[in-house]
């Protein structure tokens, strides 16, 4: 039975965290005091359970919190080497755990357990860190709060900053809380219901006095020509811009991205003192570490071409890259982590949008949540104050700590096509299907393409939702609903790097039966919807300057003349040679073009469930649930081909193994002599 403490705690940390004013995505911690039995003795002991790192308070649950003997941890108290080696505190805590421990203890973790308050909150809502980062922030905290609420000055999270909020506490009795200097709130109750209602107070006494007191224009006038573009304007020009700027963000290690117009952005963006605090930074430790230190600001006006925004997008980037370098060398010593990369987390283009990226879809949203949370920030400190965040040197002592690269050296090693974005037409079913599900559980982005929108929409919850994978229609047959698909696939994840065209159907007919629009209709839907496709897919991927593979879904009938199929299988020759012509051609940009002949994919086929299976088992002479088997018994290896097969191969063709593989046709066939390629 869980411990009630322990329930009061998850609920109070599910209801604060669900509530992005009160703090960020995984960002603050909470925790309780109390007692449970020693597994061993089975004696009554004082227990302190806090979130554990990288933990969510919005979805916390038990296993989520790290267990400490409280005695054992405030005993550190007497072998506490000073702030000079804090650092070495964090691994001590694994000699106080309870039990098994649960969650691995953060640095935050002295904090709650020093703080002689039986429930302690530390979050990072926007209106608390504003006067937390105003220039005047220790006299705002006693103007709003008076004594209830305690300025301490900016200390780096650890060991000493614990000691320093329990010493307020003991010598402030009438104290609810602190505000933490650059970073936050702290505050903490007799009862879990007291410690949340503290927290609450604070947050929205800090937002009542900006919405008060603030100025009405925090960010300064609009700027002349820098008013945000019409929607349907921004999204095309995001569309254009974004697989350049993902590109860019690249250059060091391959990164997925997040879009958002948000109209704090562009407000932002639209006033003339955004380039001035765009330069100073976020401050909020969970900020940075998500957001780098500053971010990218193109500086033309939202009427800039893409032509000329791309050249100076690229321009900026060589200095952004050069003034991050230069931060690392000015701020490291022997004992530094070396430096994680140069390129930016955050772009921000004014009149379209944000850009944010990171080593997957929910990084990179987050960033932009942050970042959000940033803008919030200096909204409220500049409405009552000067925004002052942390200094440059405490910005780079936090961000490459060595806590901070010990927690990235536990993550565990990333899947196969992780940071991959694959576009699958067809998607919705079948093998198309088969192939989104093998790419993401192998750890790709996938936008499934299909005609049917609900399906594709189904299909892709069916793999994790939005920052696993997105539905949308198309037709591609037509080049306006390919193109938009594309565009949608840059703005869902950044960019884009695997293409699969798989959409397809076939009419079983003899060539006398066969009419012109049985013809047209397969030619349309599978020569030059993979065109159109291709097509459209090229242009991102030379503009990403990253590579990238174009995958066709032929079949074994693009080489092996069968009878009554003079359309499907002349349509399927044709998108063999696409294969051929495109490896050919987009070489150069490091694209890999690939095709896999398939056949006899009977079980879960849309197209042998659409009909194709009932003409074929009658030109074959077998009833049509006996087709699959009939197909397996003509192959040498008399195995049945599913779609998963089918799904493997595409798999190994976009792999690190065959990196150097183009203009290929893998045989999925069970092993057909007459479809042998020569």
């Amino acid at each position: 039975m869980t411990n009630e403490t322990v329930s009061a705690l998850i609920a109070r940390s599910n209801r604060l965290g669900a509530d992005k004013r009160n703090t960020n995505y995984a960002g603050g911690n909470t925790s309780a005091k109390g007692f449970d039995a020693d597994p061993v003795t089975g004696d009554n002991v004082e227990l302190l359970w806090v979130k554990g790192s990288g933990g969510d308070l919005g979805t916390l649950k038990e296993s989520g919190l790290a267990v400490l003997r409280l005695d054992r941890m405030r005993a550190l108290v007497n072998t506490y080497p000073g702030v000079d080696r804090e650092d070495e505190m964090v691994a001590a805590f694994d000699y106080c755990l309870h039990g098994k421990g649960g969650a691995a203890p953060s640095i935050d973790t002295a904090m709650h357990g020093l703080v002689d308050a039986a429930h302690v909150d530390h979050l990072h809502p926007d209106s608390g860190i504003a006067i937390a980062t105003a220039a005047d922030g220790e006299a705002l905290t006693q103007k709003i709060f008076g004594s209830k609420v305690l300025w301490m000055p900016w200390r780096c999270p650890g060991f000493q900053l614990g000691l320093d909020i329990a010493a307020i506490k003991e010598v402030n009795p009438q104290a609810v809380g602190t505000i933490l200097g650059g970073h936050g709130i702290t505050a903490w109750g007799a009862t879990s219901e007291e410690a949340e209602a503290n927290s609450l107070w604070i947050i929205e006494t800090a937002e009542a006095y900006i919405a008060a007191n603030g100025r009405k224009d925090p960010f300064g006038p609009v700027l002349p020509g820098y008013a945000p573009l019409p929607e349907a304007q921004r999204r095309v020009k995001a569309a254009a811009l974004a697989p350049v700027i993902r590109g860019l963000a690249s250059t060091d290690r391959q990164q997925v991205g997040h879009f958002t117009d948000d109209a704090a952005v562009l407000d932002f963006l639209e006033r003339a003192e955004h380039p001035r605090l765009g330069a100073l930074g976020t401050s909020c430790p969970d900020h940075f570490l998500r957001t780098k230190v500053k971010p990218l600001i193109l500086d033309l006006p939202p009427g800039a071409s893409v032509g000329d925004s791309i050249v100076r997008l690229k321009e900026l980037h060589d200095q952004y890259r050069a003034d991050y370098q230069a931060y690392y060398d000015r701020h490291s010593t022997d004992e530094s982590p070396a430096i994680r990369g140069a390129d930016p987390a955050v772009v921000l283009v004014p009149g379209v949008g944000m850009f944010t990226y990171g080593a997957n879809k929910q990084t990179a949203r987050v960033a932009g949540e942050f970042y959000l949370n940033a803008i919030n920030v200096m909204r409220g400190a500049e409405s009552i104050s000067t925004y002052a965040p942390i200094g440059e040197a405490e910005k780079f002592r936090i961000e490459y700590w060595a806590l901070e690269e010990a927690k990235l050296a536990r993550m565990p090693k990333p899947k196969s096509h992780a940071t991959r974005i694959a576009l699958v037409t067809g998607a919705a079913s079948g093998i198309g299907k088969a192939i989104a599900t093998r790419l993401a559980a192998e750890g790709a982005c996938v936008v499934i393409a299909d005609l049917n929108l609900e399906s594709a929409e189904a299909a892709a919850a069916e793999l994790g939702g939005p920052d696993a994978a997105v539905g949308v229609q198309a037709d591609v047959t037509d080049e306006a609903q390919v193109q938009a698909a594309v565009d949608a696939t840059v703005l869902a994840f950044g960019g884009l790097d695997l293409v699969v065209n798989n959409a397809g159907l076939s009419i079983s007919k003899p060539l006398l039966e066969t009419s012109e629009k049985d013809w047209d209709l397969q030619h349309d839907v599978m020569a030059k919807g993979s065109f159109l496709v291709s097509k459209a897919a090229a242009k991102v991927l030379i503009d990403q300057e990253m590579g990238g593979d174009i995958i066709y879904i032929s079949s074994k009938n693009s080489v092996f003349a069968g009878p009554n199929n003079i359309a499907y299988s002349a349509t399927k020759a044709d998108q063999a040679h696409q294969v051929r012509l495109l490896a050919a051609e987009l070489g150069e940009y490091g694209v890999k073009v690939n095709g896999i002949n398939p056949d006899g994919v009977v079980r879960g086929s849309g197209i042998f469930a659409g009909g194709w299976g009932a003409k074929r088992a009658a030109v074959y002479g077998v009833p049509e649930e006996e087709l699959g088997k009939f197909y397996a018994q003509r192959t040498l290896l008399k195995r049945e081909v599913l779609p998963e097969n089918v799904a493997n191969a595409v798999a190994v063709l976009t792999g690190a193994d065959l990196s150097h593989t183009t203009g290929l046709h893998i045989p999925v066939d069970a092993g057909v002599a007459a479809a042998f390629l020569r």
